[in-house]
C-alpha cells in the first residue's frame, strides 16, 4: 500500500550499528521526501553502504527506528519493505531470460502472468529493452545487464529505489551513458531514491539533496550546489568537489583573518603586478584541452592546485603570480567549522 502524500518517503532517527565495540553509525537522523534523489557520499568506511542495507532490511541497526512511506519496518524482512535494491554486481539469473529475471519477484509473490507481463513491458519500454526480453544475461553488454537489474527494481512499484554504486563496473562512457538514463527516469517514474557512491559526478549531477558521511556521522545535507558553494566545515569543503580545494594556514591565511583558508582550483587566476597575490613555482602541469591543471609550491610544504580555462602556455619550473577570485574564499576556524561571510 503506498503511503500517502504528506509523509515521507524514509524517516531514520538516531540510527546507530555497532560491530563489537567499534560504532559504524553514530545517531543518523534524516528525511526523504517523497520523489526526492537523495545520494549518499563518503570516503570508504564512512557507513554510507553499511546505512544503505540497515534501511533495506539486510543488516539490523543496533538501535534507533526507520519508517519507509510513514511504516515502521524495524525487523520487517527486506521483500515487506516496500523497497527495491539495484546491486553494483547486476545479480542477474544467468538462466532467465531479460524477462524471467525482471519479472522474477513478482512470480514469487503470486502475481497474475498478465499484470507481469504488462509491468515487464512497461518497464522494458522505459529502459529500451523490449527488444531484448528474451535474451539470456551472457548476451548482454555490462550496459544493458544494469538497465535489466533497474527494470526489476521497478516492476515492483516501490516506495524507495535504492542503489549501491550500480555503475561502478561500467566503462567511463558507459557510465556517462546509464548516469543520463537514471536521471531521466527518476523524472519520469517521479519515485524516491537513495543512491550511494563515491562518485562526485554522479553525486553532483543527479542528486536533489547530498548527504555527506564521515566517521558514522551525517557532517551535512543539502543541495549539491550549496555544499559546493557554502561547506559547512573543512571535511564538506575537501570532499566535495574534483580537484578538491586548495587550503592554506599561517601567512597565506592571515590576510583573511582566519586560521585555515580554502579556495577552489576554478576559482584562482594569474594576478595582474599591482594585485595581491601568492607566489610559487609550477611543479607540474596537466593540459587537459578544455582546462588546464597547474600545481604550484608555495614553499613550507603548501601547494595550490589551479584550473584554467582552455590550453595555457605555463611551464613546469616557471614562476607564477595567484590571486583568488573576489568573494570565493573561504574561512574556517581552528575547530573546522565554516566562518560565516
Amino acid at each position: 500500500m503506498k503511503a500517502k502524500a504528506s509523509e515521507p518517503a524514509l524517516r531514520l532517527r538516531d540510527i546507530v550499528k555497532t560491530f563489537g565495540k567499534v560504532e559504524v553509525l553514530r545517531g543518523i537522523d534524516l528525511e526523504v521526501g517523497r520523489g526526492e534523489f537523495v545520494v549518499f557520499v563518503g570516503p570508504s568506511g564512512c557507513g554510507k553502504s553499511t546505512l544503505l542495507r540497515i534501511i533495506a532490511g539486510l543488516d539490523d541497526q543496533t538501535s534507533g527506528t526507520i519508517e519507509i512511506g510513514g511504516r515502521r519496518v524495524d525487523g520487517v524482512e527486506p521483500a515487506r519493505r516496500g523497497i527495491a535494491m539495484v546491486f553494483q554486481s547486476y545479480a542477474l539469473y544467468p538462466h532467465l531470460t531479460v524477462g524471467g529475471n525482471m519479472g522474477l519477484a513478482l512470480r514469487q509473490e503470486g502475481m497474475r502472468k498478465a499484470e507481469i507481463d504488462g509491468r515487464v513491458s512497461k518497464a522494458a519500454g522505459l529502459l529500451q529493452l523490449a527488444h531484448l526480453l528474451e535474451r539470456r544475461p551472457a548476451e548482454l553488454s555490462g550496459g544493458q545487464r544494469q538497465r535489466v537489474a533497474i527494470g526489476r527494481a521497478i516492476v515492483r512499484d516501490p516506495e524507495l529505489f535504492l542503489f549501491d554504486e550500480p555503475l561502478s563496473n561500467l566503462d567511463a562512457a558507459l557510465r556517462v551513458n546509464t548516469r543520463i538514463e537514471i536521471a531521466r527516469l527518476h523524472r519520469e517514474l517521479g519515485a524516491s531514491m537513495i543512491y550511494v557512491t563515491h562518485d562526485q559526478i554522479e553525486a553532483m549531477t543527479l542528486a536533489d539533496r547530498i548527504v555527506v558521511l564521515n566517521g558514522g556521522i551525517v557532517e551535512q545535507v543539502g543541495r549539491p550546489i550549496d555544499l559546493y558553494n557554502k561547506p559547512a566545515n573543512l571535511f564538506v569543503a575537501g570532499f566535495i568537489g574534483s580537484p578538491k580545494m586548495n587550503f592554506l594556514t599561517g601567512a597565506a591565511a592571515a590576510p583573511f583573518d582566519a586560521p585555515t583558508i580554502g579556495i577552489r582550483p576554478e576559482h584562482l587566476r594569474l594576478a595582474a603586478e599591482d594585485e595581491d597575490h601568492w607566489g610559487g613555482q609550477v611543479r607540474h602541469v596537466e593540459h587537459l584541452g578544455s582546462d588546464t591543471y597547474v600545481y604550484v609550491g608555495l614553499g613550507e610544504g603548501e601547494e595550490l592546485t589551479v584550473r584554467l580555462p582552455g590550453e595555457q602556455p605555463v611551464g613546469i619550473g616557471e614562476t607564477v603570480r595567484l590571486t583568488p577570485e573576489k568573494g570565493r574564499v573561504h574561512r574556517f576556524y581552528a575547530t573546522g567549522a565554516a566562518m560565516q561571510s
